[in-house]
């Protein structure tokens, strides 16, 4: 076995995947070759999550399953989230595990490799307030065929109750925007249509580096800088910081795609105000109400939290009438997750799992029959299409109103080529997904039966 090979198993959000990818960018500088197969693999790495319950579960999971196949000479690695969080639990909770490296200090993870070759196990997770900003000349980009993420920043400021994030990242750190523009740069030169911009919270976007309104400046730049790059999608805006500047670069600069996804996580005041999130509603409505009368095709998605701690049918009912009210594209719905250490910890977790798994369907029901009607006003109109795959004479991508993996697609007649952005006719609607065929295509067939 060549003890200069890693394989990396990266779990959880793209936030996560944009790590993955740049240890697996210092390791490749330093001599490393990245095999998929991890039988082939000399390092074993598994970049975790530890967000909620289940995502803890699938990374124990993946790392027992990676720790029980070892081979004679193999080295398995446990970084990310769960690792910052936990520690040397995770090791001992999973036998065979040879070294630990958290968030924070992501980008020391070729000594880490190192290290294990000499002496282990070992474990690296030295005191450090935030994700560090040495970032070793690694991208922090993440290329998905004609798609790229890029990270802006790290960690989180907010306060919200149930969220462990600051308890593993520290608080927010916003990256110079002079590594943004360069390393959007490089992923105009690769070709890449799509860049999207991630970070706990994009809207915090250089407060630390003392911009106001950083991320309408920031997106002001992007589009002079890389203008062959024909989508720019802001994801994870914070409730009350969508402001009229950020609303005005979106609908004037015709590269920023008219999505924006803003996590409310609750309608109900009372509820908000446990979960210690903004709970001014009338804001909510004020501030959609103005992006659709600035952006007349705003795609808005947003995600929610049924079950939270004594949440009551009337507060619930209110986040039923909300939805129904708002009528948001895309809605993402996930039962409360208890997390220990957290400032929520003191209200525990009364609400039955029962009772939480039927909020959680009457709330996606609900949604579902407003996102099938969502879908219904673009039958007969083009959408340009950024295709990602084909096969069997359909080709699949996504529209502007969708981010890659939590939203919808388009399915498209024909194979059209990967990586291109076509025009398609939308003629079916289904609750998540769209079908057309390619414009062109679709125009010359009403002239052809014009014709008769």
């Amino acid at each position: 076995m060549n003890k200069k090979t890693f394989h990396i198993v990266s779990l959880g959000c793209a936030k996560n995947t944009v790590d993955s990818d740049s240890m697996a960018q210092l390791l490749v500088n330093s001599g490393y070759e990245r095999v998929t197969d991890p039988c082939r693999a000399f390092v074993l790495i598994v970049n975790t999550c530890g967000f909620i319950d289940a995502a803890k579960k699938e990374s124990f999971d993946v790392l027992a399953k990676l720790a029980g196949k070892k081979k004679s000479g193999q080295v398995l690695v446990a970084a990310g989230c769960l690792t910052q969080r936990y520690g040397a639990e995770v090791a001992q909770k999973v036998p065979g595990i040879d070294g630990i490296i958290g968030t924070r200090r992501w980008m020391d993870i070729v000594e880490v490799v190192e290290n294990l070759r000499r002496t282990e196990p070992h474990y690296h997770l030295p005191e450090a307030s935030t994700v560090g900003v040495d970032e070793r000349g690694a991208l922090r980009v993440s290329v998905q065929g004609a798609s790229a993420y890029l990270k802006i920043a790290d960690g989180c400021r907010r306060p919200c109750a149930f969220c462990a994030i600051p308890l593993i990242k520290g608080t927010t750190v916003s990256r110079p925007i002079e590594s943004i523009l360069s390393e959007a740069l490089f992923l105009q030169e690769k070709g890449v249509r799509e860049i999207i911009l991630i970070a706990q919270d994009t809207t915090d976007y250089g407060y630390d580096l003392g911009l106001k309104n950083g991320l309408a400046h920031l997106l002001t730049k992007l589009t002079a800088a890389v203008p062959r790059v024909n989508w720019l999608r802001v994801m994870y805006a914070y409730p009350g910081y969508v402001t009229d500047e950020l609303i005005e670069v979106m609908a004037n600069r015709k590269q920023v795609v008219h999505y924006l996804d803003i996590p409310l996580q609750h309608a109900h005041p009372r509820v908000l105000r446990r979960m210690r999130r903004p709970t001014n509603i009338d804001w909510v409505r004020k501030t959609v109400e103005k992006m659709r009368h600035a952006i007349r095709d705003l795609a808005l998605r947003t995600t929610f939290i049924v079950g939270y701690p004594g949440e009551t049918e009337e507060e619930f009912q209110s986040l039923l009438d909300f939805v129904e009210e708002i009528r948001f594209d895309k809605v993402g719905v996930f039962k409360f997750s208890f997390e220990a250490g957290t400032a929520g910890e003191s209200l525990g977790d009364p609400v039955p799992s029962e009772v939480k798994e039927e909020r959680l369907k009457c709330l996606m029901e609900k949604q579902q029959q407003i996102s099938l009607e969502r879908n219904r006003t673009f039958l007969g109109r083009e959408l340009d299409v950024l295709i990602e795959g084909l096969g069997e004479g359909i080709s699949v991508g996504r529209s502007y109103r969708d981010a890659p993996e939590i939203d919808g697609l388009v399915l498209v007649k024909g194979e059209l080529p990967v990586g291109q952005i076509i025009p398609v006719r939308i003629d079916e609607a289904m609750v998540y997904d769209l079908k057309g065929m390619p414009a062109h295509t679709s125009n010359k067939s009403k002239h052809l039966a014009g014709g008769r």
